[in-house]
């Protein structure tokens, strides 16, 4: 299980976001308000230093990366699987070369 830290630190995350999505501007007033509403105790040193940290970010390129990021880590993950599969094929091929063997074989045999 998460620790109350960790989970407490996400709230204002997830804050962050609400506001952001809500097309409110994400600043101390903002996140304190939600994490409030939320029913956490609000620590004012992290609110300010999210909100300072926010300020300079565009959020909307940073969620567009993260995304991104994602996608690309996808595939790669998929790899190993598509290799196993590049490995079965050959077994197939070779199944039917030995079939169209031993069906020439009972031509001539």
């Amino acid at each position: 299980m998460a620790s109350s830290n960790f989970e407490m630190t996400d709230s204002y995350m997830y804050a962050a976001l609400v506001l952001h999505k809500a097309g409110k501007k994400v600043d101390e007033q903002g996140l304190t308000s939600v994490v409030k509403a939320a029913g956490v105790d609000v620590d004012t040193v992290k609110v300010k230093a999210l909100a300072s940290a926010l300020s300079e970010i565009n959020i909307d390129e940073a969620l567009k990366n993260a995304a991104t990021m994602a996608m690309a880590a996808a595939p790669a993950a998929a790899a190993p699987a598509g290799a196993a599969k590049a490995e079965e094929k050959p077994k197939v091929e070779e199944k039917k070369e030995e079939e169209a063997l031993a069906g020439l074989a009972s031509l001539f045999g």
